[in-house]
């Protein structure tokens, strides 16, 4: 091993460079203008890939492409074969006028990277490739055959991937998936996530008159349909967050005290939580930490209301329609289509009569889970604390990645979750960042991951 850490040592302020290089691709995949901007990327990564010796593929999808590259491997090799998963896509920079350096020109500063895209997800599948250069590059044997999957389309829910591996499954057939696009407490608490919440989007449409009447002519004697849908959505949930919707916990799976008790190691104080979310309270499910309530809660939120008139001034009127976005965080064992059709009955049942309801639906993914004590998530955890220096931790986090389900279902292996970002690391939001120093360890992490699931 020592080669491979020397190198990856020698190396560091190239590899920063080479991160920047890659930042600064705009490869927004929800922004067609950018489609040049997402086979430049794609192209960028692809030739990073050869350069450090492995067999890179530019797949083309009905979408962005996806981006393969294997690593040297003997004709019947018996070691274990890995995939590493990444995408290459990032989200939109707005609110621009809110980012204190131009997101698509990289800045280093305070031993941060600052770009869209620097810890979502660039910085952290790019640790991985690098731990394989040292690998390459050193004459050092690979315990494990790796494959990089990066994709292009995440950000806008991996519409063409699970096609792509079932097309692939042969040629991807694997041991088990890493991916590092999740998070950790901080520094000093690595962590290992095995379970991420699932996700049921839709909107709700209301309609009422045929046009926006005038509210002191007609107001009191129509129903209105932004006063409507507020009351309905206000049934949803009662004020100690729970949801209100008819056999919502139904499948929930309780919480096992072995799981409680990792959760309290994770590093949290209201007082520093709610400075960081810039809240002046905290709120949620009566009976759960915030570290449960965020991780292993199932959520209703609205993410979106839209009705009347939105411009300067006054317009004194009754409106013809109103909307609203939601998403439902699921945990195991809940079922996305089991919810939403309770979500729907849930609302029918409460609809008033003088206003049209209509749905349109939005994108799903299952909640994922893991053994906490398995054998994939203790090597990762062995990995941790080499990189680190500190004790690791299992944990379970409130975002989701949907793919992770299609790894499994479609070739049939779990997906251990390892990843490098920190709470104020600003995903989706102006001023993102990546730590360098997260970057280096990240590195250091993979490099040592490798023996530890060759060992299994």
């Amino acid at each position: 091993m020592q080669p491979v850490l020397d190198y990856l040592e020698n190396n560091r302020q190239r590899f920063v460079g080479e991160l920047c290089e890659y930042l600064r691709h705009p490869s927004i995949s929800a922004q067609p203008d950018h489609a040049p901007d997402m086979r430049a990327a794609a192209a960028w990564l692809a030739g990073r890939c050869r350069a450090i010796g492995l067999k890179t593929e530019i797949c083309k999808t009905p979408g962005q492409s996806i981006v393969v590259a294997k690593t040297p491997r003997r004709k019947g090799s018996s070691k274990p074969h890995y995939l590493v998963y990444g995408h290459y896509d990032v989200q939109p920079p707005d609110p621009l006028p809110l980012w204190k350096t131009p997101p698509f020109e990289p800045t280093i500063a305070n031993g941060n990277v600052y770009a869209r895209g620097a810890t979502d997800n660039k910085g952290q599948h790019f640790a991985h490739l690098c731990a394989i250069e040292a690998y390459l590059k050193t004459g050092t044997e690979l315990p494990c055959d790796i494959t990089f999957v990066i994709e292009g389309e995440e950000e806008m829910g991996s519409g063409n991937l699970a096609p792509f591996i079932k097309k692939r499954r042969a040629d991807l057939q694997c041991d088990g998936v890493v991916v590092s696009d999740t998070g950790m407490p901080s520094p000093k608490h690595p962590a290992v996530t095995y379970s991420l919440r699932g996700v049921m989007a839709l909107e709700v449409r209301l309609d009422g008159p045929s046009r926006d009447l005038h509210s002191g002519i007609f107001g009191g004697s129509v129903e209105n349909p932004a006063m409507a849908l507020c009351q309905m959505l206000a049934k949803c949930r009662d004020a100690e967050g729970k949801v209100l919707v008819p056999g919502f916990y139904d499948d929930v799976a309780k919480l096992s005290a072995y799981e409680r008790k990792q959760m309290a190691r994770v590093p949290h104080t209201d007082a520093a939580y709610r400075r960081m979310l810039g809240v002046k309270a905290l709120f949620g499910e009566a009976g759960y930490t915030p570290v449960e309530q965020r991780s292993a809660r199932p959520t209703f939120e609205i993410n979106g209301l839209t009705s009347g008139y939105q411009g300067e001034g006054s317009k004194t009127i009754v409106p013809s329609h109103a909307s609203c976005k939601i998403t439902i965080r699921l945990v195991p064992d809940q079922k996305p289509q089991t919810i939403l059709r309770k979500v729907k009955q849930h609302l029918k049942a409460i609809c008033p009569p003088g206003v049209k309801m209509t749905f349109s639906g939005g994108h799903e993914g299952d909640p994922y889970i893991v053994a906490p004590d398995s054998h994939q998530v203790r090597a990762g955890l062995t990995a941790l604390k080499a990189a680190f220096g500190a004790e690791p931790i299992v944990m379970r986090e409130g975002g989701s990645i949907p793919i992770i389900n299609d790894f499994k279902k479609i070739l049939g292996v779990d997906t251990l979750l390892l990843g490098l970002a920190l709470p104020d690391d600003n995903l989706h939001s102006p001023n993102e960042k990546f730590s360098l120093d997260q970057l280096h360890k990240g590195m250091l992490m993979s490099a040592r991951l490798w023996p530890e699931l060759a060992r299994i």
